[in-house]
């Protein structure tokens, strides 16, 4: 049950993260969040 819990929990900090992608990145790299958002939206070729 303890594992489950902490599996669940995990799961929940990645799509948290995922979602705060662009400001923790911004935070992280002394960026603008809004402009490492442009980057991460860029479509690659």
């Amino acid at each position: 049950m303890l594992k489950l819990l902490i599996v669940l929990v995990l799961i929940g900090l990645v799509v948290v993260a995922w979602r705060m992608r662009a400001e923790i990145l911004g935070k992280i790299l002394g960026q603008d969040p809004a402009r490492v958002q442009r980057h991460l939206d860029r479509k690659r070729k």
